[in-house]
C-alpha cells in the first residue's frame, strides 16, 4: 500500500510539474517570480512525499525517510504561511488589498519564525493512520496555529483581485475544512496533496492577466491610430491649404 501512495505522489508530482513550468514561463515581471513558483514548488513537494511513504514501507534507509519527512513538514508548516501572502502580496495592485495582504505577510512571516523554532527544538515524527501520513510534532499540534496558518494561506489567496486565485483560497479553505472535519491527523498531508493537485489554477490568473493586457494593448492601439489619423487629416489640410494659397 506504501509503495502505491508513493507511485501516487511521484506521478501527481509529475503532472503537477508539467503545470509549474508552463506557468513559469508566463512569468513577465519580476514580482510575479514567487507567485509563479508555486505550483512547481507543490509538485516538488509532493515528490518529497513519495520518499516519505516509501520510508514508511521500509523500502529506503529511516535516515532518508528522517530528511523527507524533514523537508516535507518544515515546508507545509514554516515555509507556506509566509510563502503564500508574500507571493500575493507582490503581484497585488496597490489599495486596501495590498495593506492587508501586507498585514497577512508580517503574520505568516511570524508564524514562519515561531514554527521553525518549534520544528528545529522539538522532534517530529511520521506515521501512518488510516492510509493517510500522519505528521506530529508537539510544538506545532495546537488549534491557534492552525487559526493564523488558515488566515495567513487561505485568507492571502481570497483577497487577490484575481478571480482564479481568489478561487484557489476559496476551494483550499473548503478542503482544509473537511479533512479537518474528516481527518485532523492528515491535515499537513492531505491539506498539501489537495492543494498541489488544484494548483494548476494559478496557471489561469497569468491567462486571465495575459487577456486583459492584450485587451489593454488593443485599446491603447485603437486610440493610436485615431490620433494617427486625425494628425494625418490635419497635416492633409494644411498641405492642401498652402498649396491653393501658392
Amino acid at each position: 500500500m506504501e509503495l502505491y501512495f508513493a507511485i501516487l505522489n511521484f506521478t501527481l508530482a509529475g503532472a503537477i510539474g508539467l503545470v509549474g513550468l508552463l506557468t513559469f514561463t508566463k512569468v513577465s515581471t519580476p514580482q510575479e517570480v514567487i507567485f509563479a513558483s508555486l505550483p512547481l514548488l507543490f509538485a516538488l513537494h509532493q515528490f518529497t512525499e513519495g520518499f516519505v511513504w516509501l520510508g514508511v514501507g521500509g523500502h529506503i534507509e529511516h535516515r532518508a525517510l528522517e530528511l523527507a519527512a524533514g523537508i516535507f513538514i518544515y515546508y507545509a508548516q514554516g515555509v507556506l504561511p509566509f510563502l503564500i501572502p508574500l507571493s500575493i502580496w507582490l503581484i497585488e495592485k496597490n489599495g486596501y488589498r495590498k495593506k492587508l495582504l501586507g498585514l497577512l505577510t508580517l503574520l505568516g512571516l511570524g508564524l514562519a519564525i515561531y514554527t521553525m523554532y518549534g520544528l528545529a527544538t522539538m522532534p517530529s515524527s511520521v506515521s501512518v493512520v488510516n492510509n493517510t501520513l500522519y505528521y506530529k510534532n508537539p510544538w506545532t499540534a495546537n488549534i491557534y496555529d492552525a487559526i493564523i496558518y488558515i488566515l495567513t494561506t487561505c485568507g492571502a489567496l481570497m483577497l487577490s483581485s484575481s478571480i482564479s486565485v481568489a478561487l484557489f483560497g476559496v476551494l483550499n479553505l473548503i478542503g482544509l475544512t473537511i479533512i479537518f472535519l474528516l481527518r485532523p491527523y492528515g491535515f499537513t498531508s492531505l491539506w498539501c496533496l489537495y492543494a498541489a493537485a488544484i494548483s494548476g489554477l494559478l496557471y489561469f490568473h497569468f491567462v486571465e492577466r495575459r487577456i486583459k493586457f492584450l485587451q489593454d494593448l488593443k485599446e491603447k492601439s485603437a486610440q493610436f491610430n485615431e490620433k494617427l489619423n486625425t494628425e494625418l487629416d490635419s497635416l492633409n489640410k494644411k498641405r492642401l491649404f498652402t498649396i491653393k494659397k501658392a
